[in-house]
């Protein structure tokens, strides 16, 4: 995925602006409100929570285009903008992509309540996983179906408290980074390579002091290792210096995965999986699109293309690194992370 970075900071500069002062205690009022650039049916309309993230004006700019019919004529109409209110990376995000969003036609909104009357599905991008939780059950209570952008909790417990209320409303969710669906990790899920024997997985590893390490950058590797291996990981062992670090993973049937987070260097996203027939490398990476196209199919359909069984795997995985680190690098069993029932 050698271009991805480059791609995805051209994108970034050319999809968000600079950031403006809040104007009063509902700083929304100030901001003209631009009407619907293309309408969205009744039952494709999407309401999206927290815009302190770039994919927020991302997935808007590509959903509200006007020939956006790739996407089954759903658009983004209403934003709740209130996502983490003490990262500072995220929180100064607000006003700016609030006014980004405004220029494709979405109505902003003064709470989740206010949105979730005006939409019929909703996309959770709230960049701090902490809040997630919370926010979800709001949802779930209303009946909508939801796209919960990474990481989907910001600990393990939360994560299965969410799923817990997705069974309990009887609404389905998934959760998953837009690598994951880039062409070459799904040709290689796809058996591209026969049976994946083994897999290495590496991406930058920014860390923000309020999540586990991993959950904040490391999770774009760790869900492509996963993409590439398939679930089963029993163990992990993390290893630490200056420049990188690396969890070594075991699977039940024996496969060892590695993730490397780049903490200095080039940063970049990529991996290659060990298969049966062949070696591949991950080639460039896909753009938001073929993520998009996962989300709207499961709008449509309510069948989530990521299993909760996967993701909670990965939530464990990235936990039980947490506690190898503070082991010294010692063995950690993923089955010790769940919450005991």
């Amino acid at each position: 995925m050698k271009n991805y970075t480059n791609s995805r900071r051209q994108f970034l500069q050319h999809s968000t602006l600079a950031g403006l002062a809040f104007a009063s205690s509902n700083p929304w009022n100030s901001i003209p409100f631009t009407s619907m650039i293309n309408k969205a049916e009744a039952g494709k309309r999407i309401g999206i929570i927290g815009l302190d993230t770039s994919h927020v004006t991302a997935f808007t700019k590509a959903l509200n285009a006007l020939d956006a019919s790739q996407y089954a004529g759903y658009k983004v109409v209403a934003a709740y903008p209130r996502g983490s209110k003490d990262i500072i990376s995220s929180t100064e995000r607000i006003p700016a992509y609030t006014t980004e969003v405004q220029k494709y036609g979405v109505e902003i909104v003064n709470s989740i309540q206010e949105l979730l009357k005006k939409v019929d599905v909703v996309m959770l991008e709230t960049n701090d996983g902490r809040l997630h939780l919370e926010q979800a059950l709001e949802v779930f209570k209303a009946g909508k179906r939801m796209f919960i952008d990474k990481p989907i909790a910001a600990s393990l417990k939360d994560a299965e408290a969410i799923f817990a209320a997705s069974e309990k409303y009887k609404v389905p969710i998934f959760s998953a980074s837009s690598l994951r669906f880039s062409p070459s990790a799904q040709e290689i899920r796809a058996g591209k390579v026969g049976r994946v024997i083994g897999a290495d997985a590496y991406s930058p590893m920014k860390i923000e002091k309020t999540h586990p390490d991993l959950f904040w950058y490391g999770i774009h590797g760790v869900e492509t290792l996963f993409t590439m291996m398939g679930t089963g990981c029993q163990s992990v062992n993390r290893y630490i210096n200056d420049e990188q670090e690396v969890v070594v993973g075991v699977w039940k049937d024996g496969r060892i995965g590695t993730f490397r987070g780049l903490k200095n260097g080039k940063q970049e996203y990529g991996g290659t999986a060990f298969g049966a027939n062949s070696v591949a490398h991950l080639g460039p990476y896909g753009g938001y699109d073929p993520l998009l196209i996962k989300i709207i199919e499961f709008f449509e359909t309510g069948n989530p293309p990521v299993s909760k069984e996967e993701t909670l795997e990965i939530f464990a995985f990235m936990e039980a690194a947490d506690a190898s680190k503070n082991q010294q690098g010692a063995k950690v069993n993923l089955a010790d992370m769940y919450s005991k029932k």
